[in-house]
């Protein structure tokens, strides 16, 4: 089982299985709201421990659709963890627990800022990856 909070530890969750994937967004968004690396679950994987009425929803402004979750408390940036979708991509560093996930890519590498440089082999592409 895989833990996870928020800084205040006002939210907590646990995910039953490892994540499906894990990648890192590189678009200003991603990185402005802390969430660049993401992890997808499953939504029947997802166990709530404390604080889901805690979390409240970021609604995006064109051209940006996903909206992104946060504690109301501290601002952790917490992914789209209330998402109704069967699969959904969670902030990575929510997870308290290790994971047996790699990155397998990296999304909107034309928006990285200069100063960061991608150290590793996984997949690049200018936009979502098509798989």
């Amino acid at each position: 089982m895989i833990k996870g909070s928020c800084c205040c530890g006002a939210v907590k969750f646990e995910l039953l299985k490892q994540p499906s994937m894990m990648g890192t967004c590189h678009c200003t968004r991603c990185r402005k709201v802390g969430a660049s690396t993401i992890v997808f679950v499953k939504k029947e994987d997802l166990k709530w421990v404390q604080g889901k009425e805690q979390v409240v929803v970021f609604q995006p402004h064109p051209p940006y659709k996903y909206e992104r979750c946060f504690c109301k408390l501290c601002g952790t940036s917490l992914g789209e963890i209330l998402s109704d979708l069967a699969s959904f991509p969670i902030a990575a560093n929510a997870l308290d627990s290790g994971l047996d996930v790699k990155n397998s890519h990296h999304e909107f590498v034309d928006e990285k800022p200069a100063w960061y440089k991608i150290c590793d082999d996984a997949k690049q592409s200018k936009d979502h990856p098509t798989t």
